[in-house]
Protein backbone atom coordinates (compact mmCIF):
# COMPACT_ATOMS: atom_id res chain seq x y z
CA UNK A 1 0.00 0.00 0.00
CA UNK A 2 2.98 2.22 0.99
CA UNK A 3 4.35 1.68 -2.51
CA UNK A 4 1.17 2.14 -4.18
CA UNK A 5 0.66 5.92 -2.08
CA UNK A 6 4.51 6.97 -3.45
CA UNK A 7 3.69 6.61 -7.33
CA UNK A 8 -0.35 7.65 -7.07
CA UNK A 9 -0.32 10.57 -4.61
CA UNK A 10 -0.48 13.07 -7.35
CA UNK A 11 -3.05 11.30 -9.26
CA UNK A 12 -5.51 10.26 -5.96
CA UNK A 13 -5.17 14.38 -5.01
CA UNK A 14 -6.22 15.35 -8.53
CA UNK A 15 -9.05 13.13 -8.22
CA UNK A 16 -10.21 13.59 -5.01
CA UNK A 17 -9.98 17.75 -6.08
CA UNK A 18 -11.78 16.92 -9.11
CA UNK A 19 -14.75 15.24 -7.05
CA UNK A 20 -14.27 17.52 -4.10
CA UNK A 21 -15.28 20.24 -6.76
CA UNK A 22 -18.54 18.21 -8.07
CA UNK A 23 -19.47 17.58 -4.52
CA UNK A 24 -19.05 21.27 -3.77
CA UNK A 25 -21.18 22.49 -6.86
CA UNK A 26 -23.73 20.08 -5.81
CA UNK A 27 -23.98 20.98 -2.66
CA UNK A 28 -23.42 24.76 -2.97
CA UNK A 29 -26.08 25.16 -5.86
CA UNK A 30 -28.89 22.69 -3.91
CA UNK A 31 -28.70 25.04 -1.10
CA UNK A 32 -28.90 27.75 -3.44
CA UNK A 33 -32.24 27.14 -4.54
CA UNK A 34 -33.37 25.05 -1.58
CA UNK A 35 -33.47 28.50 0.73
CA UNK A 36 -33.07 31.42 -1.62
CA UNK A 37 -35.90 33.38 -1.47
CA UNK A 38 -36.43 34.21 -5.29
CA UNK A 39 -37.26 30.61 -5.78
CA UNK A 40 -39.86 30.24 -3.00
CA UNK A 41 -42.62 30.55 -5.41
CA UNK A 42 -41.43 27.54 -7.38
CA UNK A 43 -40.31 25.92 -5.00
CA UNK A 44 -44.33 25.47 -4.17
CA UNK A 45 -45.02 24.24 -6.89
CA UNK A 46 -41.65 21.90 -7.58
CA UNK A 47 -40.43 21.21 -4.02
CA UNK A 48 -36.78 20.01 -3.55
CA UNK A 49 -36.56 18.53 -7.25
CA UNK A 50 -36.11 22.53 -8.04
CA UNK A 51 -32.86 22.28 -6.23
CA UNK A 52 -31.85 18.42 -7.61
CA UNK A 53 -31.90 19.48 -11.06
CA UNK A 54 -30.53 22.71 -10.78
CA UNK A 55 -27.63 21.65 -8.36
CA UNK A 56 -26.84 18.24 -11.57
CA UNK A 57 -27.11 21.03 -14.28
CA UNK A 58 -24.05 22.93 -12.77
CA UNK A 59 -22.14 20.09 -12.51
CA UNK A 60 -22.95 18.95 -15.81
CA UNK A 61 -21.79 22.25 -16.91
CA UNK A 62 -18.18 22.63 -15.14
CA UNK A 63 -17.43 18.33 -16.32
CA UNK A 64 -19.10 19.25 -19.84
CA UNK A 65 -16.13 22.15 -19.81
CA UNK A 66 -13.60 19.61 -18.87
CA UNK A 67 -14.53 16.87 -21.15
CA UNK A 68 -13.03 17.91 -24.58
CA UNK A 69 -9.24 19.05 -22.77
CA UNK A 70 -7.93 15.73 -22.53
CA UNK A 71 -8.48 14.75 -25.66
CA UNK A 72 -6.40 18.09 -26.97
CA UNK A 73 -3.77 15.90 -28.12
CA UNK A 74 -2.23 19.36 -29.95
CA UNK A 75 -2.43 20.78 -26.18
CA UNK A 76 -1.12 17.43 -24.29
CA UNK A 77 1.98 17.08 -26.46
CA UNK A 78 2.58 21.21 -25.86
CA UNK A 79 2.66 20.49 -22.31
CA UNK A 80 4.68 17.63 -22.43
CA UNK A 81 7.48 19.46 -23.90
CA UNK A 82 7.06 22.33 -21.79
CA UNK A 83 6.95 20.40 -18.49
CA UNK A 84 10.33 18.76 -19.51
CA UNK A 85 11.59 20.16 -16.43
CA UNK A 86 8.86 19.12 -14.35
CA UNK A 87 9.34 16.42 -11.79
CA UNK A 88 7.79 12.79 -13.16
CA UNK A 89 5.34 12.69 -11.02
CA UNK A 90 3.71 15.51 -12.84
CA UNK A 91 4.81 14.39 -16.49
CA UNK A 92 2.85 11.34 -15.86
CA UNK A 93 -0.32 12.97 -15.09
CA UNK A 94 -0.62 13.74 -18.88
CA UNK A 95 -0.24 10.29 -19.53
CA UNK A 96 -3.65 9.17 -18.35
CA UNK A 97 -5.49 11.70 -20.38
CA UNK A 98 -8.07 9.13 -21.82
CA UNK A 99 -8.74 7.80 -18.13
CA UNK A 100 -9.74 10.88 -16.86
CA UNK A 101 -11.44 11.26 -20.53
CA UNK A 102 -13.89 8.56 -19.20
CA UNK A 103 -14.85 9.27 -15.22
CA UNK A 104 -15.24 12.88 -16.61
CA UNK A 105 -18.01 11.32 -19.25
CA UNK A 106 -19.20 8.68 -16.66
CA UNK A 107 -19.88 11.80 -14.56
CA UNK A 108 -21.64 13.90 -16.97
CA UNK A 109 -24.05 10.65 -17.22
CA UNK A 110 -24.44 10.16 -13.54
CA UNK A 111 -25.40 14.05 -13.25
CA UNK A 112 -27.70 13.91 -16.41
CA UNK A 113 -29.35 10.91 -14.99
CA UNK A 114 -30.27 13.23 -11.80
CA UNK A 115 -31.50 15.87 -14.01
CA UNK A 116 -33.63 14.05 -15.90
CA UNK A 117 -35.44 12.20 -13.03
CA UNK A 118 -35.68 15.52 -11.52
CA UNK A 119 -37.15 17.22 -14.19
CA UNK A 120 -39.57 14.16 -14.43
CA UNK A 121 -40.75 14.88 -11.32
CA UNK A 122 -40.95 18.63 -11.62
CA UNK A 123 -42.90 18.00 -15.14
CA UNK A 124 -45.16 15.80 -13.02
CA UNK A 125 -46.14 18.62 -10.58
CA UNK A 126 -46.26 20.77 -12.90
CA UNK A 127 -48.87 18.33 -14.55
CA UNK A 128 -51.04 18.23 -11.29
CA UNK A 129 -50.74 21.62 -9.78
CA UNK A 130 -52.01 22.93 -13.67
CA UNK A 131 -55.00 20.61 -13.35
CA UNK A 132 -55.58 21.13 -9.74
CA UNK A 133 -58.92 23.17 -8.78
CA UNK A 134 -58.45 22.99 -4.89
CA UNK A 135 -57.89 26.99 -4.93
CA UNK A 136 -53.87 26.27 -3.10
CA UNK A 137 -51.46 28.09 -3.73
CA UNK A 138 -49.60 25.84 -5.88
CA UNK A 139 -53.36 25.96 -7.96
CA UNK A 140 -52.83 29.57 -8.03
CA UNK A 141 -49.64 29.95 -9.33
CA UNK A 142 -49.53 27.54 -11.82
CA UNK A 143 -52.62 29.12 -13.76
CA UNK A 144 -51.39 33.03 -14.17
CA UNK A 145 -52.02 33.62 -16.95
CA UNK A 146 -49.25 33.12 -20.18
CA UNK A 147 -51.00 35.78 -22.16
CA UNK A 148 -48.74 38.30 -20.07
CA UNK A 149 -45.30 36.76 -21.21
CA UNK A 150 -44.01 40.21 -21.83
CA UNK A 151 -45.13 40.73 -18.47
CA UNK A 152 -43.14 37.97 -16.71
CA UNK A 153 -46.13 36.90 -14.78
CA UNK A 154 -45.79 33.00 -15.46
CA UNK A 155 -44.57 30.67 -13.51
CA UNK A 156 -45.78 27.34 -15.25
CA UNK A 157 -44.46 26.28 -18.23
CA UNK A 158 -47.93 24.08 -19.01
CA UNK A 159 -50.24 26.83 -20.41
CA UNK A 160 -53.65 24.76 -20.17
CA UNK A 161 -55.15 21.73 -18.57
CA UNK A 162 -54.92 20.10 -21.93
CA UNK A 163 -51.68 20.61 -22.38
CA UNK A 164 -49.42 17.42 -22.41
CA UNK A 165 -46.26 16.99 -20.34
CA UNK A 166 -45.36 15.56 -23.77
CA UNK A 167 -45.73 18.52 -25.85
CA UNK A 168 -44.14 20.57 -23.43
CA UNK A 169 -40.94 18.16 -23.92
CA UNK A 170 -41.04 18.27 -27.76
CA UNK A 171 -42.01 22.13 -28.34
CA UNK A 172 -39.90 24.04 -25.72
CA UNK A 173 -36.24 24.64 -26.57
CA UNK A 174 -35.53 22.91 -23.47
CA UNK A 175 -37.15 19.95 -23.49
CA UNK A 176 -36.38 19.21 -27.52
CA UNK A 177 -32.49 20.02 -26.72
CA UNK A 178 -32.73 18.03 -23.57
CA UNK A 179 -33.74 14.61 -26.21
CA UNK A 180 -31.02 15.31 -28.68
CA UNK A 181 -28.66 15.64 -26.17
CA UNK A 182 -29.62 12.38 -23.84
CA UNK A 183 -29.73 10.37 -27.51
CA UNK A 184 -26.57 11.97 -28.41
CA UNK A 185 -24.68 10.88 -24.83
CA UNK A 186 -26.17 7.10 -24.67
CA UNK A 187 -25.00 6.76 -28.25
CA UNK A 188 -21.87 7.97 -27.68
CA UNK A 189 -21.16 6.17 -23.93
CA UNK A 190 -22.63 2.71 -25.76
CA UNK A 191 -20.55 2.86 -28.83
CA UNK A 192 -17.52 3.26 -26.41
CA UNK A 193 -17.03 0.12 -24.63
CA UNK A 194 -14.04 -2.08 -25.05
CA UNK A 195 -15.41 -3.96 -27.02
CA UNK A 196 -17.07 -2.46 -29.64
CA UNK A 197 -13.97 -0.13 -29.69
CA UNK A 198 -11.90 -3.25 -30.60
CA UNK A 199 -14.45 -4.81 -33.26
CA UNK A 200 -16.54 -2.28 -34.43
CA UNK A 201 -14.17 0.81 -34.42
CA UNK A 202 -16.22 2.58 -37.43
CA UNK A 203 -19.07 2.56 -35.23
CA UNK A 204 -17.21 3.85 -32.06
CA UNK A 205 -15.62 6.70 -34.41
CA UNK A 206 -18.74 7.54 -35.94
CA UNK A 207 -20.77 7.89 -33.42
CA UNK A 208 -18.86 9.49 -30.68
CA UNK A 209 -18.56 12.58 -33.24
CA UNK A 210 -22.20 13.11 -31.57
CA UNK A 211 -20.27 15.16 -29.29
CA UNK A 212 -21.28 18.19 -31.76
CA UNK A 213 -24.90 18.07 -31.22
CA UNK A 214 -24.34 17.32 -27.42
CA UNK A 215 -22.32 20.35 -27.51
CA UNK A 216 -24.67 22.55 -29.44
CA UNK A 217 -27.58 21.49 -27.23
CA UNK A 218 -25.81 22.19 -24.14
CA UNK A 219 -25.18 25.87 -25.21
CA UNK A 220 -28.56 26.31 -26.39
CA UNK A 221 -30.76 24.63 -23.83
CA UNK A 222 -31.29 27.16 -21.22
CA UNK A 223 -32.68 29.69 -23.62
CA UNK A 224 -36.76 28.90 -23.22
CA UNK A 225 -35.82 29.82 -19.18
CA UNK A 226 -38.51 27.05 -18.30
CA UNK A 227 -37.05 27.47 -14.64
CA UNK A 228 -38.19 30.51 -13.03
CA UNK A 229 -37.55 33.08 -10.29
CA UNK A 230 -39.35 36.00 -9.07
CA UNK A 231 -38.13 39.56 -9.95
CA UNK A 232 -36.30 41.49 -8.00
CA UNK A 233 -39.04 44.28 -8.16
CA UNK A 234 -41.99 41.86 -7.42
CA UNK A 235 -39.38 40.52 -4.41
CA UNK A 236 -38.83 44.14 -2.98
CA UNK A 237 -42.97 45.17 -3.67
CA UNK A 238 -44.20 41.99 -2.60
CA UNK A 239 -41.70 39.45 -0.84
CA UNK A 240 -42.75 36.25 -0.96
CA UNK A 241 -42.24 35.31 2.65
CA UNK A 242 -44.86 38.23 3.65
CA UNK A 243 -47.52 37.57 0.98
CA UNK A 244 -47.50 33.88 0.24
CA UNK A 245 -49.67 33.57 3.23
CA UNK A 246 -52.12 35.91 1.79
CA UNK A 247 -52.09 35.01 -1.99
CA UNK A 248 -56.04 34.95 -2.25
CA UNK A 249 -55.67 38.52 -1.37
CA UNK A 250 -53.57 39.85 -3.98
CA UNK A 251 -55.89 41.52 -6.51
CA UNK A 252 -57.54 43.18 -3.47
CA UNK A 253 -56.74 46.69 -3.95
CA UNK A 254 -56.46 47.18 0.13
CA UNK A 255 -54.10 44.35 0.38
CA UNK A 256 -50.01 45.72 0.09
CA UNK A 257 -49.48 42.27 -1.79
CA UNK A 258 -49.50 42.02 -5.41
CA UNK A 259 -49.26 39.42 -7.47
CA UNK A 260 -45.68 38.42 -8.00
CA UNK A 261 -43.80 38.65 -11.59
CA UNK A 262 -40.85 36.07 -12.55
CA UNK A 263 -38.18 35.72 -15.09
CA UNK A 264 -36.94 32.80 -16.37
CA UNK A 265 -32.82 31.73 -15.30
CA UNK A 266 -30.89 33.37 -17.77
CA UNK A 267 -28.80 30.63 -20.06
CA UNK A 268 -25.27 30.05 -18.44
CA UNK A 269 -23.95 27.00 -19.83
CA UNK A 270 -22.60 28.36 -22.66
CA UNK A 271 -20.11 30.45 -20.63
CA UNK A 272 -18.99 27.39 -18.67
CA UNK A 273 -17.94 25.86 -22.66
CA UNK A 274 -17.45 28.38 -24.24
CA UNK A 275 -13.51 28.52 -23.82
CA UNK A 276 -12.82 24.79 -24.41
CA UNK A 277 -15.08 24.73 -27.34
CA UNK A 278 -12.53 27.06 -28.61
CA UNK A 279 -9.42 25.94 -27.75
CA UNK A 280 -11.06 22.21 -29.56
CA UNK A 281 -11.83 23.98 -32.82
CA UNK A 282 -8.52 25.67 -32.78
CA UNK A 283 -6.60 22.19 -32.12
CA UNK A 284 -9.18 20.59 -34.80
CA UNK A 285 -7.80 23.43 -37.42
CA UNK A 286 -4.38 22.98 -36.71
CA UNK A 287 -4.75 19.13 -37.47
CA UNK A 288 -6.74 19.50 -40.61
CA UNK A 289 -3.89 21.98 -41.53
CA UNK A 290 -1.30 19.21 -41.25
CA UNK A 291 -3.02 16.86 -42.73
CA UNK A 292 -3.28 18.03 -45.74
CA UNK A 293 0.63 18.47 -46.14
CA UNK A 294 1.81 16.07 -48.80
CA UNK A 295 3.27 12.78 -47.81
CA UNK A 296 5.59 10.74 -49.80
CA UNK A 297 6.05 7.04 -49.57
CA UNK A 298 9.35 6.18 -50.11
CA UNK A 299 9.24 2.19 -49.19
CA UNK A 300 6.34 -0.40 -48.86
CA UNK A 301 7.23 -3.98 -47.07
CA UNK A 302 4.89 -6.55 -46.30
CA UNK A 303 6.07 -8.75 -43.47
CA UNK A 304 4.69 -12.06 -42.51
CA UNK A 305 1.56 -12.74 -40.41
CA UNK A 306 0.07 -9.90 -42.25
CA UNK A 307 2.09 -6.86 -41.27
CA UNK A 308 2.67 -4.17 -43.03
CA UNK A 309 5.36 -1.32 -43.03
CA UNK A 310 5.33 2.26 -44.68
CA UNK A 311 7.87 4.53 -44.58
CA UNK A 312 7.53 8.02 -45.43
CA UNK A 313 8.49 11.33 -45.64
CA UNK A 314 6.85 14.86 -44.86
CA UNK A 315 8.02 18.37 -45.17
CA UNK A 316 8.79 19.61 -41.52
CA UNK A 317 8.03 16.27 -39.70
CA UNK A 318 9.51 16.26 -36.42
CA UNK A 319 9.61 13.25 -34.56
CA UNK A 320 10.88 12.05 -30.46
CA UNK A 321 10.74 8.24 -29.96
CA UNK A 322 7.71 6.59 -29.26
CA UNK A 323 5.41 9.05 -30.47
CA UNK A 324 2.38 7.95 -32.73
CA UNK A 325 0.66 9.76 -35.90
CA UNK A 326 -3.25 9.24 -36.93
CA UNK A 327 -3.34 8.33 -40.42
CA UNK A 328 -6.01 8.46 -42.80
CA UNK A 329 -6.40 7.09 -46.39
CA UNK A 330 -8.90 8.27 -48.29
CA UNK A 331 -9.71 5.96 -51.04
CA UNK A 332 -10.80 3.48 -48.16
CA UNK A 333 -12.49 6.46 -45.89
CA UNK A 334 -12.61 10.12 -45.89
CA UNK A 335 -13.12 10.49 -42.34
CA UNK A 336 -11.60 7.95 -40.07
CA UNK A 337 -8.46 8.25 -39.01
CA UNK A 338 -6.50 5.09 -36.99
CA UNK A 339 -3.46 6.21 -34.52
CA UNK A 340 -0.03 3.95 -35.33
CA UNK A 341 3.33 4.33 -33.26
CA UNK A 342 6.32 5.57 -34.84
CA UNK A 343 8.85 2.43 -35.51
CA UNK A 344 11.32 4.76 -36.97
CA UNK A 345 14.12 6.21 -34.84
CA UNK A 346 14.32 10.70 -34.96
CA UNK A 347 17.81 10.33 -36.46
CA UNK A 348 16.53 8.52 -39.20
CA UNK A 349 15.76 10.27 -42.25
CA UNK A 350 12.03 8.97 -42.57
CA UNK A 351 9.23 7.90 -40.47
CA UNK A 352 7.87 4.80 -40.63
CA UNK A 353 4.60 2.73 -38.98
CA UNK A 354 3.91 -1.23 -38.93
CA UNK A 355 0.36 -2.10 -39.63
CA UNK A 356 -1.54 -5.43 -38.67
CA UNK A 357 -4.35 -6.54 -40.04
CA UNK A 358 -7.14 -6.07 -37.17
CA UNK A 359 -10.42 -4.87 -38.86
CA UNK A 360 -11.85 -3.80 -41.58
CA UNK A 361 -10.27 -0.46 -42.64
CA UNK A 362 -6.43 -2.11 -41.85
CA UNK A 363 -7.69 -5.05 -43.92
CA UNK A 364 -8.69 -2.55 -46.39
CA UNK A 365 -5.47 -0.76 -46.55
CA UNK A 366 -2.80 -3.97 -46.34
CA UNK A 367 -4.99 -4.80 -49.46
CA UNK A 368 -4.81 -1.98 -51.45
CA UNK A 369 -0.81 -1.59 -50.99
CA UNK A 370 -0.62 -5.47 -51.59
CA UNK A 371 -2.02 -4.41 -55.43
CA UNK A 372 1.25 -4.48 -57.57
CA UNK A 373 0.13 -3.03 -60.66
CA UNK A 374 -2.48 -0.37 -58.85
CA UNK A 375 -1.13 3.23 -57.75
CA UNK A 376 0.35 3.62 -54.47
CA UNK A 377 -2.82 4.71 -52.26
CA UNK A 378 -2.74 8.58 -50.93
CA UNK A 379 -1.93 8.62 -47.54
CA UNK A 380 -2.59 11.94 -44.94
CA UNK A 381 -0.57 11.83 -41.80
CA UNK A 382 -1.18 13.76 -38.50
CA UNK A 383 1.01 14.19 -35.57
CA UNK A 384 3.20 13.27 -34.11
CA UNK A 385 1.46 13.03 -30.46
CA UNK A 386 3.17 12.44 -27.18
CA UNK A 387 3.09 9.41 -25.18
CA UNK A 388 4.71 7.92 -22.13
CA UNK A 389 7.55 6.50 -24.06
CA UNK A 390 8.94 9.78 -24.43
CA UNK A 391 10.13 9.53 -20.94
CA UNK A 392 12.47 6.41 -21.34
CA UNK A 393 15.17 8.51 -21.78
CA UNK A 394 14.83 10.04 -18.16
CA UNK A 395 15.62 6.72 -16.50
CA UNK A 396 18.89 5.09 -16.15
CA UNK A 397 17.42 1.48 -16.64
CA UNK A 398 14.22 0.85 -18.74
CA UNK A 399 11.85 -2.31 -18.81
CA UNK A 400 10.21 -2.63 -22.37
CA UNK A 401 7.32 -5.13 -22.79
CA UNK A 402 5.27 -4.80 -25.75
CA UNK A 403 2.87 -7.84 -27.23
CA UNK A 404 2.27 -8.63 -30.18
CA UNK A 405 1.94 -5.63 -32.54
CA UNK A 406 2.65 -3.62 -29.01
CA UNK A 407 6.43 -3.70 -29.95
CA UNK A 408 6.34 -1.33 -32.41
CA UNK A 409 6.45 1.92 -30.03
CA UNK A 410 9.68 0.42 -29.07
CA UNK A 411 11.02 0.04 -32.25
CA UNK A 412 12.09 3.71 -32.16
CA UNK A 413 13.80 3.62 -28.98
CA UNK A 414 15.76 0.55 -29.72
CA UNK A 415 16.93 1.90 -32.84
CA UNK A 416 17.32 5.79 -31.08
CA UNK A 417 19.55 3.76 -28.90
CA UNK A 418 21.73 2.38 -31.24
CA UNK A 419 22.45 5.83 -33.15
CA UNK A 420 23.08 7.35 -29.77
CA UNK A 421 25.51 4.88 -28.90
CA UNK A 422 27.50 5.12 -32.53
CA UNK A 423 27.39 8.40 -31.91
CA UNK A 424 28.54 8.40 -28.44
CA UNK A 425 25.70 10.43 -26.60
CA UNK A 426 27.39 11.18 -23.28
CA UNK A 427 24.32 13.02 -22.50
CA UNK A 428 22.26 9.31 -22.63
CA UNK A 429 21.49 8.82 -18.90
CA UNK A 430 19.60 4.77 -20.09
CA UNK A 431 22.67 2.29 -19.68
CA UNK A 432 20.65 -1.06 -19.71
CA UNK A 433 17.24 -1.54 -21.20
CA UNK A 434 14.68 -4.76 -20.92
CA UNK A 435 17.50 -7.82 -20.38
CA UNK A 436 19.95 -7.17 -23.37
CA UNK A 437 18.78 -4.19 -26.06
CA UNK A 438 22.45 -3.07 -26.08
CA UNK A 439 24.02 -6.47 -27.11
CA UNK A 440 23.84 -6.43 -30.40
CA UNK A 441 25.24 -9.79 -31.15
CA UNK A 442 22.83 -11.64 -32.10
CA UNK A 443 20.03 -12.10 -35.30
CA UNK A 444 18.47 -8.78 -36.49
CA UNK A 445 15.30 -8.47 -35.40
CA UNK A 446 12.62 -8.17 -37.92
CA UNK A 447 10.88 -4.74 -36.82
CA UNK A 448 13.50 -3.10 -35.51
CA UNK A 449 16.22 -4.37 -37.57
CA UNK A 450 18.30 -4.48 -34.93
CA UNK A 451 20.82 -6.95 -33.81
CA UNK A 452 19.77 -7.81 -29.94
CA UNK A 453 19.10 -10.97 -27.63
CA UNK A 454 15.47 -12.36 -27.88
CA UNK A 455 14.73 -14.77 -25.64
CA UNK A 456 10.98 -16.63 -26.15
CA UNK A 457 8.34 -17.00 -23.81
CA UNK A 458 6.26 -15.53 -21.12
CA UNK A 459 8.97 -14.33 -18.66
CA UNK A 460 8.21 -14.78 -14.70
CA UNK A 461 7.98 -11.41 -13.87
CA UNK A 462 8.77 -11.76 -10.21
CA UNK A 463 12.24 -13.10 -11.01
CA UNK A 464 12.76 -10.15 -13.98
CA UNK A 465 11.90 -7.58 -11.12
CA UNK A 466 13.47 -9.13 -8.31
CA UNK A 467 16.51 -9.49 -10.73
CA UNK A 468 16.43 -5.82 -11.80
CA UNK A 469 15.85 -5.03 -8.22
CA UNK A 470 18.87 -6.53 -6.82
CA UNK A 471 20.95 -5.82 -9.57
CA UNK A 472 20.12 -1.85 -9.15
CA UNK A 473 19.32 -1.27 -5.95
CA UNK A 474 19.69 2.66 -6.12
CA UNK A 475 18.33 3.33 -9.50
CA UNK A 476 14.81 4.69 -11.36
CA UNK A 477 13.62 1.85 -13.50
CA UNK A 478 10.80 3.14 -16.03
CA UNK A 479 8.80 -0.05 -16.99
CA UNK A 480 7.40 0.46 -20.38
CA UNK A 481 4.19 -1.18 -21.08
CA UNK A 482 2.31 -1.44 -24.66
CA UNK A 483 -0.27 -4.65 -24.20
CA UNK A 484 -3.39 -6.05 -23.01
CA UNK A 485 -5.05 -5.14 -19.66
CA UNK A 486 -4.26 -7.96 -18.04
CA UNK A 487 -0.45 -7.46 -19.05
CA UNK A 488 -0.77 -4.05 -17.39
CA UNK A 489 -2.09 -5.29 -14.23
CA UNK A 490 0.62 -7.48 -13.42
CA UNK A 491 3.38 -5.07 -14.32
CA UNK A 492 1.66 -2.25 -12.33
CA UNK A 493 1.90 -4.90 -9.37
CA UNK A 494 5.18 -5.89 -9.68
CA UNK A 495 6.21 -1.85 -9.69
CA UNK A 496 4.40 -1.82 -6.39
CA UNK A 497 5.89 -4.75 -4.63
CA UNK A 498 9.65 -4.50 -5.66
CA UNK A 499 9.44 -0.35 -5.51
CA UNK A 500 11.23 0.62 -2.06
CA UNK A 501 10.05 2.85 0.50
CA UNK A 502 12.75 4.89 0.84
CA UNK A 503 12.79 7.13 -2.10
CA UNK A 504 16.82 6.61 -1.97
CA UNK A 505 16.95 3.00 -3.28
CA UNK A 506 15.23 1.68 -6.19
CA UNK A 507 11.95 2.90 -7.55
CA UNK A 508 9.67 1.37 -10.49
CA UNK A 509 7.37 3.53 -12.40
CA UNK A 510 5.10 2.10 -14.88
CA UNK A 511 4.38 3.58 -18.11
CA UNK A 512 1.35 2.36 -20.53
CA UNK A 513 0.79 3.19 -24.18
CA UNK A 514 -2.78 4.89 -24.61
CA UNK A 515 -4.46 6.05 -27.50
Amino acid sequence: MGNWVVNHWFSVLFLVVWLGLNVFLFVDAFLKYEKADKYYYTRKILGSTLACARASALCLNFNSMLILLPVCRNLLSFLRGTCSFCSRTLRKQLDHNLTFHKLVAYMICLHTAIHIIAHLFNFDCYSRSRQATDGSLASILSSLSHDEKKGGSWLNPIQSRNTTVEYVTFTSIAGLTGVIMTIALILMVTSATEFIRRSYFEVFWYTHHLFIFYILGLGIHGIGGIVRGQTEESMNESHPRKCAESFEMWDDRDSHCRRPKFEGHPPESWKWILAPVILYICERILRFYRSQQKVVITKVVMHPSKVLELQMNKRGFSMEVGQYIFVNCPSISLLEWHPFTLTSAPEEDFFSIHIRAAGDWTENLIRAFEQQYSPIPRIEVDGPFGTASEDVFQYEVAVLVGAGIGVTPFASILKSIWYKFQCADHNLKTKKVGHAALNFDKATDIVTGLKQKTSFGRPMWDNEFSTIATSHPKSVVGVFLCGPRTLAKSLRKCCHRYSSLDPRKVQFYFNKENF
